[in-house]
């Protein structure tokens, strides 16, 4: 986030990137909006503190059904604004609105500890909520993202606000209004704009957390700050996944697993592939089966396979991809900025991929697969291993003992074996290095948004019949 010079009067315009007309015209929250928005939700943190948490799952569970009976206005809203395609668009609100069920019978039984103290004594550990959660979200995923941060810090007992990626205000808005209408006031309060608006956030007395999805740039910004205000920082930023191909597996099985890895929503997802490292007994089948897997979603509908986001994102993309070729990479499809209206970009398949060059080293977020062949599974791990980013990698083999070092050696917070995608529900996932710090999801983002007081009781002396009155 940089500070820019304050613009109240202004509006956020969005284009479609599917055929570049306006696809939303948003008001821009004022500079008085958003101290407004602060101090609404410090107002209501002590009476959302002292509610009961099953009422607070209670509401939060109304609040999940209320979304979902309007998830395809938020669908069209997200494809409108995204370009993300009609089935994932819709099936991301179908995510949120699962999410905030999830913590919402969560919620609840969150507990404390019992601890063993001396004879005649208790001990015990009570979680509190910390207060004030600033929720920063992004764009890429929009609802499922931001239910998910929501409804953690609000059945927990802390009031939020919430600004959305600047990319899709008009769906954030509309989610924030929605969550509103069920909650208590103050409890949730949005705030619409862009980098400008952040910082004035920032700037505002009184917030206890900053939990954040989205660039790594903007998180260590937030961690600056908070040396500064002492919030807790949460916050789950780029990645640059890799994955690893073992000797011993399907070259077309595998290459169909680094497709979707690579290419789904366009290439625009925290833990898409950004890495391929492939045993060269395999390379050749491998990249050929690639490579088909590349055309077959270029040449797919928009409802298929969707545009990039806008035409910044589509820049960066072609940089790295023209980084790439200039240092030697070969461009086996894609790798050009089609014509025509919209913000399309094809899948491409990039070979002969050196570790320098920005493909491999940056996150790239676009439908991008970077290949290197590698003599052996070791060099493909080591490699795997060598990066400043931590969230996420993936490992494609049939060796137990592969997977298992795997697991012990690959410094992300989740290590997959033969799936670029999935977990189980309530899993959680913890971040490394440049990718961001703290428990984002999942059933320890509760543990995240509360703070643990222990209480120790022993007997007092009782008052002798002689004492003083």
């Amino acid at each position: 986030m940089t500070i820019a010079p304050p613009a109240a009067a202004a509006e956020l315009v969005v284009i479609d990137p599917v055929d570049g007309s306006v696809a939303s015209n948003h008001p821009r929250s004022s500079d008085e909006d958003v101290r407004d928005a602060v101090a609404r939700a410090r107002a209501a943190a002590p009476a959302w503190a002292r509610t009961a948490p099953a009422e607070r799952g209670a509401l939060l569970r109304a609040a999940a059904e209320h979304v979902r009976a309007h998830a395809q206005e938020l669908a069209d809203l997200n494809t409108r604004e995204t370009g993300k395609v009609p089935g994932d668009a819709l099936g991301g609100v179908e995510a949120g609105v699962g999410t905030l069920v999830q913590y919402a019978e969560l919620g609840p039984v969150h507990r404390g500890e019992a601890l063993r103290g001396g004879f005649g004594a208790a001990d015990w550990a009570v979680p509190h909520p910390r207060g004030v959660v600033l929720a920063l979200t992004p764009w890429n995923d929009p609802v499922a993202v931001a239910c998910g941060m929501l409804g953690a810090a609000i059945v927990t007992g802390n009031t939020v606000v919430h600004k959305g990626s600047e990319r899709s205000p008009a769906t954030i808005a509309r989610l924030n209004a929605l969550l509103a209408e069920v909650l208590p006031d103050g409890v949730l309060v949005g705030v619409d704009g862009d980098g400008a608006t952040g910082e004035l956030l920032l700037e505002q007395d009184g917030i206890d957390v900053y939990a954040h999805v989205g660039s790594t740039a903007t998180g260590d910004r937030l961690s600056e700050v908070a040396l500064r205000t002492r919030a807790h920082v949460v916050r789950e930023n780029g990645g640059n996944d890799a994955v690893v191909v073992d000797a011993d597996v399907d070259p077309a099985w595998a290459a169909a697993q680094v497709a979707l890895g690579a290419f789904a929503n366009t290439g625009q997802i925290c833990t898409s592939v950004e890495r391929v490292y492939v045993h060269r007994d395999v390379a050749e089948p491998f990249v050929a089966a690639l490579v088909a897997e590349a055309d077959r979603r270029t040449a797919a509908p928009a409802v298929t396979y969707g545009p990039l986001v806008d035409d910044r994102l589509r820049q960066t993309v072609q940089s790295h991809v023209d980084d790439a070729r200039q240092q030697g990479a070969t461009v086996l499809t894609g790798g050009v900025t089609p014509g025509g209206p919209g913000t399309f970009y094809p899948a491409t398949v990039l070979t002969d991929c050196t570790d320098d060059m920005l493909v491999m080293t940056e996150e790239t977020f676009g439908p991008i697969a970077p290949v290197r062949v590698v003599d052996d599974f070791d060099e493909g791990l080591r490699l795997a291993a060598n990066d400043r980013y931590g969230l996420a990698a993936t490992v494609l083999t049939n060796d137990t003992g592969h997977a298992l070092r795997a697991a012990a050696e690959l410094p992300v917070g989740t290590v997959k074996v033969n799936a670029v995608f999935g977990g189980a529900p309530g899993g959680s996932a913890q971040p490394r290095g440049a990718s961001g710090a703290g428990f984002g999801y999942g059933p320890h983002l509760l543990d995240e948004m509360t703070t643990m007081t222990v209480v120790h009781l022993e007997p007092a002396q009782p008052r002798t019949a002689g004492g003083a009155a």
